[in-house]
C-alpha cells in the first residue's frame, strides 16, 4: 500500500495488541487487549493513516497535486490531511463546515491545519450538506483549481481496502474486535479483513438522522471496496452521548478514572466512547466469559 509514498510517511505497521488488566473485564472473565493504532504515525495516527495511505498512493500515480476534503471545526481528518500535505508536499484545501467560523479566531484544530499549509474555505451548513453535488464540486473548482476530492472523514472505498488490512492484522487475535466509528470508513474494513468466526462491532459517536443510516453507509461502502458485504458485524448504536464531540460528566468520569487505571491518555471524541461501550457491554454479559475483546485505538488525545 505505500509503495508509491516517500519514507517519510512509512508507517510502524502492524501496530502492537497491548493487553490491559481491567476489573470489569477480569471479573466476567473477558481478556481486555487494545490495538495500539494512535502508534502508528506520529502525524497520521490510527485508522487516519490506513484511510489516508490508499488515497495518498492513488494521487501520487495519478499526479495529482492538490488534495481537497471535508470537516467540522475540531475535524481529526482536517488536521491528518493537512500534515500528509505538508509531508508530501502537496496542496491541500480544507472546506469546513460552519460559515461563522470565517471571522472567528481559528481554534487550535484549525490552526494546526493553517500551519500544515492548508488553505480553508468556510461554507454554511445548508451548502456544506450538498457538498457532493457536481455544482458545489464545479465551484470549488472554479475558486481552487484542480484537486482530488477525499470525502469527509476519508471514508471510500479506497479507505476501506486500507482498512481491511487492521482485520487482517487482528485475525486470530480476538473473538471480538470493536472500533468508534463517525463515517463507517474503518469498520467497513476491519469487518471485511477479520477471519471466520470472529465479530465486528462499532460504537458510533454521532447520533445519528435515520435508525439505519450509518448501517447503510457501512454496506455502501462495503459494496464499492469489496463488490458485497463481507464479515459478522454490528453496531452498539446507544453510547454517542449526544453526538459527535458532546461529551458529559459521566463520560469524563469514566475516561479519567480508566487513564489512571492503566497510565494511557484516552481520546475523548472516539476512544472514550468505544471503550465506556465495551465495559458497559461486558457488564452485561455481552461477551462470554473466557473470549478475547480487542479495541482499536484509532487516535491520541
Amino acid at each position: 500500500m505505500t509503495s508509491a509514498l516517500p519514507q517519510i510517511l512509512r508507517p510502524h505497521l502492524p501496530s502492537p495488541l497491548q493487553p490491559v488488566d481491567d476489573g470489569p473485564f477480569t471479573r466476567r472473565g473477558v481478556r481486555l487487549v487494545l490495538k495500539r493504532d494512535d502508534l502508528i504515525h506520529p502525524a497520521l495516527p490510527g485508522n487516519k493513516w490506513r484511510k489516508l495511505a490508499p488515497n495518498l498512493r492513488a494521487a501520487a500515480e495519478a499526479g495529482d497535486r492538490a488534495l481537497l476534503t471535508f470537516g467540522g471545526a475540531y475535524s481529526n481528518h482536517l488536521r491528518a490531511t493537512a500534515a500528509a500535505g505538508r509531508l508530501l508536499g502537496l496542496s491541500t484545501i480544507g472546506v469546513v463546515r460552519g460559515d461563522e467560523l470565517a471571522t472567528a479566531p481559528l481554534n487550535w484544530s484549525l490552526a494546526r491545519c493553517a500551519a500544515d499549509g492548508m488553505r480553508l474555505h468556510f461554507v454554511d451548513r445548508a451548502a456544506y450538506r450538498r457538498k457532493s453535488d457536481p455544482d458545489v464540486l464545479a465551484a470549488l473548482r472554479d475558486l481552487f483549481g484542480a484537486f482530488r476530492v477525499i470525502p469527509e472523514g476519508g471514508s471510500n472505498a479506497l479507505a476501506a481496502q486500507g482498512c481491511a488490512e487492521l482485520g487482517r492484522e487482528l485475525r486470530g487475535r480476538a473473538d471480538t474486535v470493536a472500533v468508534a466509528c463517525g463515517t463507517g470508513g474503518t469498520l467497513a474494513g476491519l469487518a471485511a479483513g477479520v477471519g471466520p468466526g470472529q465479530r465486528a462491532l462499532g460504537v458510533p459517536v454521532l447520533k445519528g438522522g435515520s435508525p439505519h443510516f450509518l448501517h447503510e453507509e457501512v454496506a455502501a461502502l462495503q459494496r464499492a471496496a469489496f463488490g458485497g458485504v463481507r464479515g459478522d458485524w454490528t453496531l452498539a448504536e446507544d453510547f454517542h452521548f449526544g453526538g459527535y464531540a458532546r461529551r458529559t460528566p459521566e463520560l469524563d468520569a469514566f475516561a479519567d478514572a480508566f487513564e489512571e487505571r492503566h497510565g494511557l491518555p484516552v481520546e475523548r471524541v472516539y476512544v472514550a466512547k468505544l471503550l465506556f461501550a465495551l465495559t458497559a457491554l461486558v457488564e452485561r454479559g455481552a461477551f462470554p466469559p473466557g473470549s478475547t475483546v480487542a479495541a482499536v485505538v484509532t487516535g491520541t488525545p
